[in-house]
């Protein structure tokens, strides 16, 4: 394996600085990689090797006419398949978007080209992002780069697997409940959910509209920041996009925790988190301590209720986006006899198996005779979750849990072990609440990573950055060696 395969970002771009390395040799070091482990990863949908070769050599010919260029220039990324690229087809790892090209970018995509970050590939995920494990692919299933017979969590496993497996720098991807960290924590990566509305959501395929986010997929902290900062801010294409001053997220890179007060919701984790993770949960709290912070118990309201709250605003969103996909407008069309006809063969041939699940439920739950007792209470109880949890921070700087209950499982598990409720458990809170969350390798479990969840406040990205970055910088359980030649 190439030493430069197991560099970060910004390592990267201190030998392109210096012209020790080019852009395009960077890239073809990456193209040859995909072509090496892929096929086994399955982390790619779409591999990007001509348009990529040439926004390389765009970026050497800047440099090399002395052009002042961004920390992500010339750096390979990867996009999780949901996210619009003009003129590269964008399915959602679905039938039914199986051709569909694009006439528009997404705004994060148009600010990584900017930035002249190279795109690579378009990465796997489960379909239309619902799942957990991305084996909800009407493509293929994606594995996990630390172990080939497990899964690489979902619905973005694609894009982490390719970070991971190191086919690309850091990626994008979308967080509905967890649909990044869990990933992110099952492969061994940072994987960075920022509130809701501070990246824009223009040119992404929805989900659940009030849920999804935009986040990053980084090898570390310092890679997480750069790529904040080139993606985030107000976009007046997005209706949900947050106004206000954009960060500089390295500001936040601070070493020192002293003085922090770290929430432990450990009622809220108690039956959820199997021994061998809190074992292992449990030295991260320490550590916390022994670096200055203030590590207590804290409790959270209406716990019983916040998987429920989320499942069912997940299937009536996404039941409500999916109604788009009916062989009229775009996408999948199979002929009928009449309109009707072609509404069901459509829409019976392409999609998957837990998008009608999805469809089914959110359709019950947003119809007439049952709107009230199920939706609008969720609603409800939402609004009472963002409320509770606001109280919560002003007493806590941050809450700390494990990001999953569990570390990755083979692929093909039982299907009740992998229910969306069990995996979701930890991270969709952050979504519920619109809320930062960050999730950080903690060491491995017989070979499988582990994962470490930080939420905070609305906007309060900083202090995640601050606990992350210092983790980082004395422990060495958070950066997770990149996968070789024992991948192929």
């Amino acid at each position: 394996m190439s030493s430069l395969l197991g560099l970060t970002g910004h390592e990267l771009q201190a030998l392109l600085t210096k012209k020790e390395i080019s852009s395009t040799d960077l890239v073809k070091e990456y193209l040859t990689r995909i072509k090496m482990v892929d096929d086994q990863i399955k982390a790619l949908v779409t591999v990007t090797e001509k348009e990529a070769l040439e926004q390389a050599r765009k970026a050497d010919g800047l440099r090399e006419k002395g052009v002042k260029l961004s920390p992500l220039a010339g750096i390979p990324l990867a996009l999780s398949d949901n996210i619009c690229t003009a003129g590269i087809r964008t399915t959602c790892s679905s039938r039914m978007l199986e051709n569909f090209v694009p006439p528009y970018k997404a705004t994060v995509v148009e600010k990584l080209a900017e930035a002249k970050a190279v795109l690579v590939g378009k990465c796997n995920l489960d379909e239309f992002g619902l799942g957990t494990t991305t084996e909800n692919s009407a493509f293929f299933a994606t594995h996990n780069p630390h172990d080939l017979q497990a899964v690489p969590g979902g619905a973005c496993g694609g894009a982490a697997a390719a970070v991971a497996g190191g086919e690309a720098v850091f990626a994008l991807g979308t967080d509905t409940g967890g649909s990044l960290r869990e990933p992110a924590s099952f492969c061994g990566v940072i994987g960075f959910k920022p509130t809701y509305g501070s990246v824009s959501r223009y040119g992404v395929i929805p989900c659940a509209s009030s849920l999804d986010q935009v986040g990053s997929l980084t090898r570390d902290m310092t890679d997480c920041a750069l790529v904040m900062n080139a993606i985030s801010g107000h976009d007046p294409q997005d209706s949900t996009s947050v106004s206000g001053a954009t960060s500089d997220f390295t500001n936040f890179l601070t070493d020192d925790v002293k003085g922090l007060k770290i929430g432990i919701p450990q009622e809220y984790l108690q039956g959820r988190v199997v021994p061998e993770v809190m074992a292992s949960f449990e030295q991260a709290v320490k550590k916390l301590e022994e670096l200055g912070a203030h590590c207590a118990e804290v409790s959270l309201a209406h716990q019983e209720a916040i998987v429920a709250t989320y499942q069912i605003i997940v299937a009536a969103e996404a039941s409500s986006n999916l109604a788009r996909f009916d062989g009229v407008r775009y996408g999948l069309r199979i002929e009928g006899e009449d309109v009707d006809s072609l509404f069901k063969k459509t829409r019976s041939q392409g999609l998957g198996a837990e998008a009608k699940k999805q469809i089914i439920l959110g359709t019950y739950v947003l119809s007439s005779a049952q709107y009230e007792d199920y939706y609008l209470k969720a609603l409800k109880v939402r609004a009472l979750i963002k409320e509770e949890l606001a109280k919560v921070f002003q007493e806590y700087d941050c809450l700390l849990t494990p990001t999953t209950p569990t570390v990755a499982f083979d692929l093909g598990a039982d299907k009740e072990k992998i229910s969306r409720g069990k995996l979701d458990s930890l991270t969709c809170l952050a979504n519920l609440a619109g809320i930062p969350a960050l999730s950080l390798p903690w060491g491995t479990l017989q070979g499988r990573p582990v994962g470490l969840q930080l939420l905070s406040r609305a906007c309060g990205e900083e202090t995640l950055f601050r606990v992350g970055y210092t983790l980082e910088q004395n422990t060495n359980q958070t950066r997770l060696k990149l996968k070789g030649k024992e991948v192929k």
